[in-house]
């Protein structure tokens, strides 16, 4: 029997998708997000009808890039015990979509239409998963009620449950009460979150397995072969990283960095490598008398003494840390921190903004040591300064970062167990 708060969502959200639908022409990402559903089901069709069929099929659904990374080495496992395992993946944010569109073990990658009940009856009619696998967060009820009903089992994993998440609030509860509840599964990523699932919201379901994306980039950290042409140029250098960097994680990191008297090499690669903003980075450096080398256009006259190298080019982040002593991950002065996984995972310290409320890794790799908040230029100097004149310090840091990823490794497994078990049944 359907839930009180479920039936009024489902009565509600249609009137709510249609007023935002009258607002679109105004809305620029109000537009984009109408536009780019505006086809989805007829290309949804085109691409499942070219695929012989399978045993079973695994729905996977995340909300964007960072969410899909926790599910690819469970995706990876399943694919390896289950070759005829066929598996759909579908996005809400097109920055998701658009970067895995791709993805060679997906049948189908897709956009996750308007959560209205005919799209997501019409959607689970056509997938016909036997399981669908949603990561971390991003519950969009009629969709996962319309696949309840189809008879697919619902697993939640990654999940967590943090003191300022608005499933916490009083009045929510109650709503989000009946939606962990349509899940035959809930794996979280620590004891601390499996144990808020089961006594705020009655998910008896819930258990703890960990990150499986610790699991992702301890496999990841091995494939470096992308960098090989830049190892040369920064061989028994120390060497700082901005991996995911924003404006203000520029102004910060080259204040501090131009004020050190002993100055690591700096790479810089920016969250967006769009020329427009290439451009404008390089015109920021120059402006402050420091000259700026593309990796696009990298030479054999480079000389990371003299220029800073910006990497203009996508896919090489997790590798470039590699070559990293010290990294400086941004997003901290945004929305939240970008992957501090990536850097921890080679044993160097990890540095970024104050925002890592949604990234309780962020959270622990300072508790363990091997992650520092900076706030300011002057706290990243003193920082930079530290790691970059006492290697010994470096190194202890290091280490408390790369033992707090592999300490953690082991969720894939769990999870691949799990999902065995509902398969199999």
């Amino acid at each position: 029997m359907r839930k009180p708060a479920l039936t009024a969502y489902s009565f509600f959200f249609p009137v709510i998708a249609g007023m935002a639908r009258l607002f679109a022409p105004f809305s620029p990402r109000l537009r984009n997000f109408f536009t780019i559903r505006d086809r989805l089901f007829e290309d949804l069709e085109q691409q499942l009808s070219g695929i012989p069929p399978a045993q079973s099929r695994l729905w996977v659904h995340a909300a964007s890039v960072g969410e899909f990374e926790q599910a690819r080495p469970v995706i990876t496992a399943l694919k390896e015990k289950y070759p005829d395992l066929s598996v759909v993946v579908s996005f809400f944010s097109d920055s998701g979509f658009n970067s895995r569109r791709n993805y060679p073990d997906a049948d189908a990658v897709f956009y996750l239409p308007a959560d209205n009940a005919a799209n997501a009856k019409r959607l689970v009619k056509l997938l016909d998963p036997d399981i669908m696998m949603l990561m971390r967060y991003d519950f969009w009820p009629n969709h996962l009620m319309a696949a309840k009903t189809h008879g697919t089992k619902l697993v939640l994993a990654a999940a967590v449950l943090q003191s300022a998440s608005p499933y916490r609030n009083p009045i929510l509860r109650g709503f989000y009460r009946s939606v962990f509840t349509l899940f035959d599964r809930i794996w979280t990523v620590s004891d601390k979150d499996a144990t808020a699932f089961r006594q705020l919201f009655g998910c008896v379901q819930a258990e703890t397995a960990g990150d499986p994306r610790f699991d992702q980039v301890i496999r990841r950290s091995g494939e470096t072969g992308k960098v090989e042409n830049f190892r040369k140029y920064f061989a028994d250098r120390t060497v700082l990283v901005g991996g995911s960097v924003w404006e203000k994680d520029e102004t910060l990191l080259v204040e501090a960095w131009t004020q050190l008297q002993n100055k690591p090499d700096l790479i810089l690669v920016p969250h967006k490598v769009d020329p427009e903003n290439i451009d404008r980075l390089c015109g920021f450096l120059e402006s402050r008398s420091i000259a700026c080398s593309r990796a696009s256009a990298l030479g054999p006259g480079f000389d990371p003494e003299r220029s800073v190298l910006v990497v203009d080019l996508t896919g090489f982040l997790l590798e470039l840390y590699s070559i990293a002593s010290i990294a400086y991950v941004g997003g901290g002065f945004g929305v939240n921190v970008h992957n501090t996984l990536e850097p921890a995972v080679y044993g160097i310290p990890v540095l970024f903004g104050p925002r890592i409320h949604n990234s309780p890794e962020a959270e622990a790799l300072v508790e363990t040591g091997g992650g520092t908040i900076v706030e300011t230029a002057e706290e990243l100097k003193k920082h930079l300064e530290a790691f970059t004149n006492d290697p010994h310090f470096r190194n202890k840091a290091g280490s408390a970062a790369s033992r707090f990823v592999n300490e953690r490794k082991g969720a894939t497994q769990y999870i691949l167990k799990g999902i065995e078990t509902l398969l199999e049944a």
